[in-house]
């Protein structure tokens, strides 16, 4: 497969896959925002209320789609990043990764809120009012995104599929996510059918007993810039930074003398990061952590 074939496949897919999100999105925003190098990006911003979700998608100067989900009625965040082959490096494939974490607190509005903003002047460039800096997530299973009845989110199978084989969790989450579906678990170390832990090569300890949500311990393999063979497993990172989204919304006080009733005025917004630290089988799965 060319690379022009590729590309043109690479964008079928993200088509079809915006289309199935979104079928009953009541709003969207285009947004154009300068990344870190200077290159202007367009973020598209949907939400769906009948879901309690908010997708936002924006294709990176290295042509990696990204499309980030927030589901607010199941908790769940979903990052999925749809990577083009290095043509030059022998990889004329695409690769779709993707990372379900639990959300323990979003500073994105809600999906009801994102539905009432109204844009304005959508050909202006965006600077976001504060930076956010990096949330750092270590993964420690593979999970099936096309198991019937994701406890996770629905949108799991919907926004994963290509990512059958990289689909990636902390085992933390993966128990909650099946606790409160009413599936019991025999023990602490034991994973539901659907997900599978790293090999033990990956961590130089147990995980924490206690309750805390703490990360996996560190990985005992290499980075996979230090691997020597293209195929050797090795310990990958991608990072994906949103340059632009709401965070917050603004309230002003009501302008006759002595009211105290205030009204939404407007949105905060925000910059932020998300590294992931995961297990590739191959070197050759992870050649941009140089």
């Amino acid at each position: 497969m060319n690379r022009k074939s590729d590309l043109i496949n690479v964008l079928i897919a993200t088509i079809v896959n915006i289309l199935c999100i979104c079928e009953f999105s009541v709003s969207q925003l285009l947004i154009n925002v300068k990344n870190q190098g200077g290159d202007v990006v367009q973020e598209s911003i949907f939400s769906n209320i009948s879901d309690d979700a908010v997708t936002l998608e924006f294709q990176r100067s290295d042509g990696t789609l990204v499309t980030q989900l927030v589901d607010f009625r199941n908790e769940v965040q979903i990052l999925r990043a749809l990577v083009l082959g290095e043509e030059e490096r022998g990889q004329s494939q695409y690769q779709v990764l993707c990372f379900v974490t639990r959300l323990h607190q979003t500073d994105f509005i809600s999906a009801d809120a994102m539905s009432k903003l109204r844009q304005k002047n959508p050909g202006t460039v965006r600077t976001p009012e504060e930076d956010r800096g990096r949330d750092n997530y270590t993964l420690s299973a593979w999970i099936d995104p096309l198991r019937a009845g994701h406890p996770a989110s629905p949108h799991v199978a919907a926004l994963c599929s290509e990512a059958r084989d990289a689909t990636y969790a902390r085992e933390d989450d993966i128990r909650y996510w099946f606790e409160r579906a009413g599936e019991g678990l025999p023990g602490d170390d034991w994973l539901p059918s659907g997900a599978r832990r790293f090999p033990s090569a990956y961590f130089y300890a147990e995980a924490p007993l206690d309750n805390s949500i703490a990360e996996p311990a560190i990985a005992r393999l290499p980075r996979c810039a230090d691997a020597k063979a293209a195929r050797a497993p090795c310990r990958c990172r991608l990072e994906v930074c949103v340059g632009w989204y709401p965070c917050g919304l603004k309230y002003c006080r009501g302008k006759s003398a002595g009211s105290g009733s205030s009204y939404r005025c407007g949105i905060k917004t925000c910059r932020k990061c998300s590294a992931y630290s995961y297990h590739a089988r191959q070197k050759q799965h992870c050649l941009w952590d140089e």
